[in-house]
């Protein structure tokens, strides 16, 4: 696969990752949600921090945060040139592609969002607004879909939770984590062929 095809993927990816997170935080408030079927929500959330919501504490916890992302980025485009100049496998050039993609869409959000929005609490957010919610390198990533697959509750002989209500799926994610989550399984379910040596 050519670089030319692999930049086509980003491209594509980029694109509907920041379409659906512009439309998301311009026509939704904080938290509302839109039931599409009774497995998949639309629900707007903002997330601060990594996987999870998971943060860094502290003042400068959010700009180490995004200069990591950027630092990792960088690794991956050469990582994915490297890969291309070798010939290697196709497998390994497209999750390569979908990494890379899933990651810069979220540098997008976390670079300039903070500066591009306003807040989205309790209200709708104005796109280039003279009112920003935050500053640059702090923004707050856009997460949307949402798939309770199935949910209820455990059965009260099960160790710790016994009782208590569950969610499958709970995770509130992106097209960006999406990108991420694809290309890595990619690499596992397909980790032969994508790693194959050329002779």
């Amino acid at each position: 696969m050519s670089l030319r095809n692999a930049y086509l993927i980003i491209v594509i990816i980029l694109l509907v990752d920041q379409f659906s997170k512009i439309y998301i935080k311009t026509n939704f408030v904080l938290g509302e949600e839109v039931r599409v079927f009774s497995w998949f929500k639309i629900l707007f959330i903002e997330n601060d921090g990594m996987a999870w919501g998971t943060e860094i504490p502290g003042q400068y916890g959010k700009l180490i945060l995004t200069s990591f992302r950027i630092l990792a980025v960088c690794g991956i485009a050469y990582w994915l040139y490297d890969t291309s100049t070798k010939h290697s496998s196709n497998y390994l050039m497209v999750a390569i592609s979908l990494i890379f993609a899933g990651a810069a869409g979220n540098i997008i959000d976390s670079v300039f969002y903070g500066r591009l929005f306003s807040d989205s609490h309790l209200q709708l957010s104005e796109l280039l607004t003279n009112k920003p919610y935050g500053s640059w390198f702090h923004g707050r990533v856009v997460d949307m879909l949402y798939f309770p697959i199935c949910e209820g509750n455990l059965p009260s002989w099960v160790p710790f939770w016994g009782g208590s209500n569950f969610k499958f799926f709970n995770a509130i994610f992106n097209v960006a984590d999406l990108a991420i989550s694809t290309g890595v399984g990619i690499l596992i379910v397909f980790n032969k062929k994508s790693f194959a040596k050329k002779y």
